[in-house]
């Protein structure tokens, strides 16, 4: 059997069936700055700013798919690599144990076969010079040599809610991440939240006219 013919890893834990968001607003998403597309939003879906691109220039952008993993261990990011679809963006949550390399240059190899759209995890990863190298897109805290385990009794989740900080990331929701950091919206605001994000910056961008013409923050805002 080839790796097309293969089955998706399957679970009482794991869920395949993923609402995403739909092309024409994925497509628009690529074009806007996360700090527009949090702004816009109401000041929401900010993950945590230590979680940034590998390689500054980095930007990644599509639906979520979320992995709860346990500590120390990236099993189930193996897994989540093969549930996961063209595009999707795997979002992992490590619970808290941040200092292990969960995902190297063979990981991201995989992901680029797999032709998915980016890896945001709230721990750290390896490789660093290697990652730059594949340019496939990786926000993580950091860099870690620290190895991992394989733990095959130890209970993970694919595509359930995972909280970063006060932020709650559900399957299917949007993430869109620059060297910024990263922002996810909830998938059923996510067409009207990037219309928000557009209006806002045909403003800004009216009002850098403006003070380039002269004109004060002070009064334009009304400070």
């Amino acid at each position: 059997m080839t790796a097309a013919t293969l089955p998706a890893p399957a679970g009482p834990t794991i869920r395949e069936a993923v609402e995403r968001p739909d092309a024409a607003t994925l497509e628009a998403a690529r074009t806007l700055p996360t700090a527009t597309l949090h702004e816009a939003g109401g000041r929401i879906g900010a993950l945590p700013c230590a979680i940034k691109p590998v390689v500054p220039s980095m930007r990644v952008c599509g639906p979520a798919i979320t992995v709860q993993s346990p500590g120390g261990d990236n099993l189930w990011l193996h897994r989540a690599l093969y549930v996961a679809q063209p595009g999707d963006v795997l979002v992992v949550h490590v619970g808290g144990a941040h200092d292990y390399g969960y995902w190297g240059e063979i990981m991201s190899t995989a992901a680029q076969a797999r032709k998915l759209g980016g890896l945001v995890i709230d721990g750290c990863v390896r490789d660093g010079a290697l990652l730059a190298q594949l340019g496939f897109p990786v926000f993580a805290r950091g860099l870690c040599i620290r190895g991992t385990g394989k733990d095959f009794g130890a209970r993970g989740w694919i595509n359930h809610p995972v909280l970063f900080d006060e932020v709650t990331v559900r399957a299917g929701d949007l993430i869109v991440g620059d060297g910024d950091g990263v922002v996810a919206l909830p998938r059923d605001r996510a067409a009207e939240l990037v219309a928000s994000s557009q209006a806002r910056e045909a403003k800004e961008a009216g009002i850098i006219d403006r003070v380039r013409a002269g004109e004060r923050t002070l009064e334009l805002y009304n400070f």
